[in-house]
């Protein structure tokens, strides 16, 4: 019996394989046309043309049905100023809508022009809300084929579930056929026999080894403890925290990359106690020219997308909207409430560059807390930091006060900065 259910499972294997091959290569065939087609349009048309927005030609969507005569799509493509010439109304009212700009010619095959008018198309079928987010999956593009295709390719995967089933419900008859015939034969009354004798030595040898039993308790007891202690002593201790923020903004971009100095977005550092996040409108100062097209198939960065819909800004008008909303970022370094940090008397006073506490933030794609900000990392901080006090206002006051204690003069608290009114009010 097993081995008549062996081989009715080695044979329900080879048949899910060879389903599967079939799917895997009708699937292929399916998208090859669209997958051409997405290399021709990334080639040649982004710089013009994107699927579902107007760059500095038409959007694409649809053009298939703006056309009557698919042919004489295919001409305009290769040489549209011939098909203009040709006396074609349509044509020619394009050529003059966009203020006679000339579509370059192109030397495509017959099968080529069959990919990129079917990758347009299978772009301009997604709903609106993929194609929004369309350049950061365009490897995935050619997979979706035609509606038939789908179905069908949804039928044959359906398919092959209910043959897994099969399968898997084999296995288990297979497996309780193998066990009734064991117990027949005595071997799982032997092996249970085998395993109680088995743990009834194993205590045996406990009783009989006490010492080593307790030195095993006493090592196991403290490599426990000294876990558990590091486990208590890093209660709140966030350091590698990385939240998952509303809009994907690269430090090692904007601070590495290009160079930003950290005071153009965060200027509370270098002036005030905190040191701010910077409202969309400084973002706005670049991305209104800005727009990151050329990883989306001449799309606009979704990541940018995400700051207009905050404004309401229209980049093709150039306008804002009144229906503003919030982006609510995840703070990341946090203090207790009952320590006072400011960043103004460090950065300004002390001199210290932001990566000293916050880390190569200019080789970050995301920032994430670097250092552990506890109170034992900032005291280990101020005891190795060196104070430089010449030039500096604060520590002239200082050098002052004591020359007045010498000369047994009276010094006030106003003298040392006791007017100033974070002293009291932060």
């Amino acid at each position: 019996m097993g081995f008549h259910l062996s081989i009715t499972k080695k044979l329900s294997i080879r048949t899910l394989l060879i389903l599967t091959s079939f799917v895997m290569s009708f699937a292929t065939a399916s998208a090859q046309d669209v997958k051409v087609g997405e290399t021709i349009f990334k080639a040649n048309c982004t710089a013009c043309h994107a699927v579902n927005r107007k760059v500095i030609g038409p959007a694409l969507k649809d053009v298939d049905k703006r056309w009557a005569d698919k042919g004489l799509l295919k001409k305009f493509i290769l040489g549209s100023q011939g098909v203009i010439k040709g006396g074609d109304k349509y044509a020619a009212d394009l050529f003059q809508q966009y203020n006679g700009t000339v579509m370059p010619n192109h030397s495509f095959s017959d099968a080529e022009l069959d990919g990129l008018l079917a990758y347009i198309k299978a772009e301009g079928d997604k709903p609106a809300e993929v194609a929004a987010t369309a350049g950061t999956a365009a490897g995935t593009a050619a997979a979706d084929g035609s509606a038939i295709n789908k179905y069908t390719i949804g039928g044959l995967v359906l398919l092959i579930i209910v043959l897994i089933i099969v399968i898997i419900v084999l296995n288990r008859v297979n497996g309780s056929l193998d066990r009734l015939i064991r117990v027949k034969n005595g071997e799982v009354i032997e092996n249970f026999v085998k395993a109680v004798k088995e743990k009834v030595s194993t205590f045996k040898w406990m009783l009989l080894n006490k010492k080593k039993v307790f030195w095993f308790l006493v090592i196991f007891m403290g490599v426990f403890s000294a876990w558990g202690w590091d486990q208590m002593w890093n209660i709140n201790v966030n350091t590698g925290y990385q939240p998952t923020q509303p809009i994907k903004f690269s430090h090692e971009l904007h601070a590495g990359i290009n160079q930003i100095n950290c005071q153009y977005c965060h200027s509370g550092a270098f002036k005030s106690k905190n040191a701010s996040i910077p409202s969309l409108n400084v973002c706005m100062n670049c991305h209104n020219y800005v727009q990151a097209t050329e990883k989306y198939n001449g799309e606009i960065s979704p990541e940018i997308k995400k700051i207009y819909t905050a404004l309401d800004y229209n980049p093709e008008t150039r306008t804002y909207g009144t229906n503003t909303k919030p982006v609510e970022w995840i703070r990341i370094h946090n203090l207790p409430d009952f320590a006072y940090f400011n960043h103004s008397q460090h950065t300004t006073v002390a001199g210290l560059e932001c990566q000293k506490c916050h880390g190569p933030v200019q080789n970050m794609p995301e920032v994430y807390q670097y250092s552990p900000l506890t109170m034992k990392w900032c005291i280990n901080c101020h005891k190795a930091t060196e104070v430089n006090s010449k030039g500096n206002a604060y520590y002239d006051k200082l050098l002052a006060a004591h020359e007045e204690i010498k000369d047994g003069k009276k010094v006030t608290a106003a003298m040392l900065g006791g007017l100033e009114c974070v002293k009291c009010h932060y």
